[in-house]
């Protein structure tokens, strides 16, 4: 099939069932996408995620997912192989883009594509290194616990401190996806930090790991460990925490590959320094 330009190209509102295709062609890109992800992805934003198509063709796509009244975050940024260089993947782009209207907007993209970003109004805020390996398989430490319901609103109020923005919708729906398992660091009757591992299609994914402190973020990355003994396990850690990147040395764990977090302006302020895993390199 001979594709024309992309003035032929109509970008509309992805379903569900759309980004099906979207996840395909993310797991050919080796980006290890979650089985589940989808659904809390559209939970958050149901109308943040477009799609590029010839005809019945799908061909490109990209999300923009709002976030309140002041944030947005765009991932999935993809055409696919073959058809690129035809201007399909700038004009998907820049439809998507409105939907943020005046919000900061955030991605993490690959390092190659930083100068394409900047020339849209994108700054650099830090690296994230990805880094893989095989899980920790000592015991969980005293003090850390699989997340029970009555957590939610502590787990909430901790998360919102350690993003840009607050996510509510989404975070609900990431807690409670089959498969997904949650586990808190509680001492002295205060929550410390929480954690999630999904199963992804290559190897198990950690995201969020927030915690107030490395001995905290270590623990939570044993609990996991523990419920994935001998297993392999990726996190993906801002290069400016440097607790964080000697944590994940520390079990052996080794980059595979980097992303570059850019905005296109300010975000509130949060607590970087608990930020030991980001939640996905997708969604933020």
């Amino acid at each position: 099939m001979a594709f024309p330009g992309s003035e032929d190209l109509v970008v509309t509102r992805a379903t569900l069932d759309d980004w099906s295709v979207v996840t395909g062609w993310a797991a050919d890109e080796g980006w290890n996408p979650g089985l589940s992800d989808a659904p809390s992805f559209f939970a958050q934003d149901p109308d943040g995620f477009f799609i590029g198509r010839i005809g019945a063709e799908q061909v490109s796509a990209v999300s923009v997912v709002n976030y309140g009244a002041d944030h947005a975050f765009l991932g999935f940024y993809l055409v696919r192989p073959g058809l690129r260089g035809r201007g399909y993947g700038l004009t998907t782009w820049k439809t998507a883009l409105a939907h943020a209207g005046g919000r900061t907007v955030g991605l993490d993209g690959v390092v190659a594509q930083q100068d394409n970003y900047r020339r849209s109004g994108f700054a650099l805020e830090h690296r994230t290194v990805r880094f893989t390996g095989t899980a920790p398989t000592a015991p969980a430490p005293v003090g850390v616990r699989p997340a029970e319901a009555a957590d939610l609103a502590d787990i909430a109020a901790y998360d919102s401190a350690c993003c840009p923005a607050d996510r509510p919708r989404f975070l609900a729906r990431w807690l409670a996806e089959p498969g997904h398992r949650t586990v808190v660091r509680v001492v002295d009757g205060r929550l410390t930090g929480y954690a999630v591992v999904r199963p992804a299609l290559d190897r198990p994914r950690v995201g969020p790991l927030f915690a107030d402190t490395a001995g905290d973020a270590r623990a939570l990355l044993l609990a996991l460990g523990a419920q994935t003994p001998g297993g392999g396990i990726t996190v993906d850690v801002p290069r400016t925490n440097t607790a964080g990147v000697a944590l994940a040395e520390e079990f052996g764990l080794t980059p595979s590959f980097e992303t570059a977090r850019m905005y296109t302006g300010p975000v509130r302020p949060f607590a970087r320094e608990r930020v030991f895993g980001i939640t996905t390199l997708e969604l933020g």
